[in-house]
């Protein structure tokens, strides 16, 4: 089996996960600046087997769109004209608040905890959590 890719898209970063190639468990890959990802995801793919992207899908609450959604659409048509592996959208409502209760309970030192970077490497994980589990 191949990996599975999670993307946690942001305007300035964006945090990755990957699961192991038997699509257990879920790990943080990398927080990339969001201006870097396409080229990072070329070296990454060009040497690791992945078979599905799993792209948080920014809603509302009410399940509207959020405001990030138009760029997240934007990065999902530059991914497909680049490459061959599918990529599907999955909703990401919650990752973030999710995020940073799993850090505190992790019991990591506060200043650490204001790391963005983790927060979003975090969120990635818990998208690609969520997706195992709910095909499963």
């Amino acid at each position: 089996m191949a990996r599975l890719l999670a993307i946690d898209y942001g305007q300035k970063r964006t945090g990755l996960a990957v699961s192991d190639p038997l699509q257990i468990t879920a790990t943080p890959l990398a927080t990339v600046p969001t201006m870097d990802l396409l080229p990072y995801l070329k070296e990454y793919l060009s040497h690791e087997e992945v078979e599905l992207v799993i792209l948080g899908q920014p809603k509302r609450l009410d399940g509207s769109d959020s405001d990030n959604a138009h760029r997240v659409e934007e990065f999902r048509r530059a991914f497909e004209k680049r490459f061959t592996t599918p990529i599907i959208y999955y909703d990401e409502r919650f990752t973030s608040t999710l995020a940073h209760q799993a850090i505190i309970e992790s019991g990591i030192g506060k200043k650490r905890r204001q790391d963005k970077s983790l927060v979003d490497r975090v969120a990635a994980t818990i998208i690609l959590q969520s997706y195992m589990e709910s095909k499963h």
